[in-house]
């Protein structure tokens, strides 16, 4: 009896140690089976961080991640509530070889580094949040927060990846002065942007604003990924374009607006947008016409909705990663700025996320020098209308999210393995 129970013992050893010497492979499906597609990215970033070998496989199931089996990533997975498979070698090479496949639009990525991440905010609390900074915290992505300090002083090449906060480089304080110039915060936000402004030696925060945003410019045109939202994108491009231009009225710098100021736009300074007209009416909610009317969009919810492009994942891999998900049709939603109109962009602008109803642009992406940029219109892909003053989206409830995970897949873009694209 003793000699069969030691017989038994051994065949489940053996048939454990068989299977532990195939299973050796994670997959982590980012098709609709996976219960959290957002913190799966920060398992990614996890495994690069501690330079455990994993690969981004385009277009397969989502966009799926694979690594060779790691106990730690295993644990992570585990902790983190993220779907993932434990599959044989002879089950990875079937998947690598559907990958290779010519007739295949799949591709294999590998991860190499980490980016050093950092946030573009004000130190200051603001009533409201930002989409990029909520995402990152809840995939457990560490990121640094920068302001105007930091980026006038050189801190900058630190970083691989930069996101824009919800920011007006224009200096004209979002326009927010027509309804919030007596809100305790619109008034300590000037006053803190000031007082900044005359440490760092400038006459007027549009002027320390219009170096910060040649800072940001330079580390794009050196290699440095650069990512924004809502008023970000536009009020950058509209900031260069008024280099050594007064376009704010005296309610913003004490002075108005320099005469003829629109015909002096020098649009060959910006990154996506051009032929734009500026709006000087210190009243409108708006920099520029760069954005589509938010009234368009109020009254169709329901309908306000954009497509993603499919792109080649061999021949074309940077906008096949930026555009990986589980969905290509993204539900709409609006912000400050709420989708770039068509005719404002300019011609070499990789149209990624569009709506074809109203002719707009939602997620755009270029190269400047070295670098490239992705902008994303809209405030949060979670809050169809965010108001000042609205509490932050709980993405607890939404681990799903189609919308943020396109900001994530340009967090880890960075990490991707240099290779030289087809042409």
């Amino acid at each position: 009896m003793k000699k069969k129970i030691q017989h038994i013992i051994l065949i489940v050893l053996l048939g454990t140690i068989s299977i532990s010497a195939h299973a050796s492979y994670i997959l982590i499906p980012m098709d609709m089976s996976q219960k959290n597609h957002l913190k799966a990215y920060g398992v990614a970033y996890f495994a690069v961080s501690n330079s455990i070998d994993i690969s981004w496989l385009l277009n397969y199931r989502g966009g799926s991640f694979m690594s060779p089996y790691n106990p730690s990533i295993e644990n992570e997975c585990v902790v983190r509530d993220v779907s993932y498979q434990v599959i044989a070698d002879i089950q990875a090479d079937v998947i690598r070889q559907e990958i290779a496949s010519v007739d295949a639009n799949m591709n294999e990525i590998k991860l190499t580094k980490a980016p050093k991440i950092a946030v573009y905010s004000p130190k200051s609390k603001l009533p409201w949040d930002d989409a990029v900074t909520l995402v990152l915290t809840y995939a457990e992505i560490p990121y640094d927060v920068i302001y105007d300090e930091e980026v006038i002083t050189g801190m900058l090449p630190k970083y691989d990846w930069l996101h824009l906060h919800h920011e007006d480089f224009t200096g004209q304080y979002g326009k927010f002065w027509a309804n919030y110039r007596n809100a305790a915060w619109y008034i300590e936000d000037v006053n803190t942007q000031e007082a900044m402004a005359a440490k760092l030696g400038f006459k007027k925060v549009s002027q320390m604003k219009l170096a910060v945003a040649k800072g940001i410019r330079d580390f794009v045109a050196g290699g440095g990924y650069l990512f924004a939202m809502c008023s970000g994108p536009d009020s950058f491009d509209v900031a260069l374009a008024a280099d050594g231009v007064d376009i704010c009225d005296a309610m913003f710098d004490g002075d108005p607006i320099e005469p003829n100021a629109q015909d002096k736009l020098n649009y060959e300074n910006c990154f996506a947008f051009t032929d734009f007209k500026i709006v000087q009416n210190p009243y409108a909610y708006e920099i520029s016409d760069i954005d589509i009317d938010p009234s368009v969009h109020m009254s169709n919810k329901k309908n306000d909705y954009f497509t993603l492009f499919e792109y080649s994942a061999k021949w074309d891999p940077v906008p096949t990663m930026l555009c990986q998900n589980h969905q290509n049709v993204i539900s709409g939603f609006m912000g400050q700025t709420t989708a770039f109109r068509r005719s404002r962009l300019k011609p070499h602008v990789l149209i990624m996320g569009e709506t074809n109803l109203f002719d707009e642009a939602r997620y755009i992406h270029g190269e400047f020098g070295k670098g490239t940029w992705t902008f994303y219109a809209g405030h949060d892909p979670e809050d169809y209308q965010h108001f000042v003053n609205d509490e932050p989206t709980d993405l607890n409830l939404f681990p799903n999210s189609a919308g943020y995970r396109l900001i994530l897949n340009n967090v880890l873009f960075p990490a991707a393995k240099k290779e030289k694209q087809k042409t």
